[in-house]
């Protein structure tokens, strides 16, 4: 079943000097239960696909539908189904403390208090607040409403949940331990993630599919190993020998770019869709012994550079 789905979805906006397209004939579906990164450079239309989704901008051409609802006019009863974090803009009462909040997102979504006061606990176990719950929300860090704005998303268990810059102004550790909530949140309850963000970590750890936007049009929809192949990426094979080399013979899509620590290491370069790494770890091993093995992935930030070059080609 898809809970995102649109067809040939369009949105222009109208400027004194002509129209602007922000999106252009957009299709897209993503199943229950995935999790999605939604990538693009500023103004490549992101937010745009945000505000169709959740029903706040009106489709000038083409469907969407998200939980199966036309979110425009069905805005309210979709409401209940979703949940949604700006990484610029709050659902959160700033003069209240963090808690009330809580409190009256419950009694929006019409929640039983023996439904929402366990479900809080467990946020604010989870996202770790309950230090800062009695403060006012306009005294906290960034980092920490963050995580607030992310417990009052999930708040009324949404089945999808769609975040914009998730972990802006956290550091490290914070991101790591917000990545792993959110995995567990999706493994437990089945939640759809909808991850738009400039920091590609997140979409590693969190995301076996990306979609990469330019100009309004999706460039690219695939996994990572999918992205490596589109644009030729090479990955790196590193084998220390126990006897000295001088040479290798390879398969063809494999070449030999170093001879190091006086022959006791290779550095060797392959396309993964013209041979595999297995075959090329044979090869190497039918001709020396093998001690120690890396294997180095080409950098995501990279294969995305040349999504975009190869866009604007």
């Amino acid at each position: 079943m898809a809970i995102i789905e649109t067809s040939a979805l369009t949105r222009d906006y109208r400027r004194r000097r002509g129209t602007l397209r922000a999106l252009d004939a957009l299709d897209l579906s993503v199943r229950a239960g995935e999790a999605i990164g939604y990538l693009g450079a500023n103004g490549s239309g992101k937010s745009t696909t945000i505000k169709l989704l959740t029903g706040i901008l009106t489709p000038t051409a083409g469907t969407v539908r998200t939980c199966g609802l036309d979110p425009v006019p069905a805005r309210r009863r979709l409401a209940r189904r979703i949940g949604v974090v700006f990484g610029q803009r709050s659902v959160l009462w700033w003069d209240l403390p963090l808690w009330d909040s809580f409190a009256i997102l419950a009694a929006m979504h019409r929640l039983p208090e023996g439904v929402w006061r366990p479900r809080v606990a467990m946020l604010v176990e989870e996202l770790a607040l309950g230090e800062f719950l009695a403060q006012p929300v306009r005294e906290l860090s960034l980092g920490q409403r963050m995580r607030g704005e992310i417990a009052a998303a999930l708040v009324h268990a949404p089945e999808l949940l769609v975040l914009d810059e998730p972990t802006i102004g956290l550091d490290v550790l914070s991101k790591n331990a917000l990545r792993e909530f959110l995995q567990r949140e999706r493994n437990e309850r089945g939640t759809t993630l909808f991850l738009t963000t400039h920091d590609l970590g997140d979409v590693q750890r969190l995301c076996e599919r990306m979609v990469i936007i330019d100009h309004g049009r999706a460039a690219f929809d695939g996994t990572a190993a999918d992205l490596a192949r589109v644009t030729g990426a090479e990955r790196v094979l590193v084998a220390d020998l126990a006897e000295p080399v001088d040479s290798l013979d390879l398969p063809p899509g494999a070449r030999l770019d170093a001879v190091e620590a006086a022959g006791h290491r290779v550095r060797l370069s392959f396309r993964p869709g013209e041979v595999s790494a297995a075959a090329l770890f044979a090869s190497v091993a039918g001709q020396a012994r093998v001690d120690d093995l890396t294997l180095t992935e080409p950098a995501i930030e990279d294969l995305v550079a040349r999504i975009y070059t190869r866009s604007a080609e």
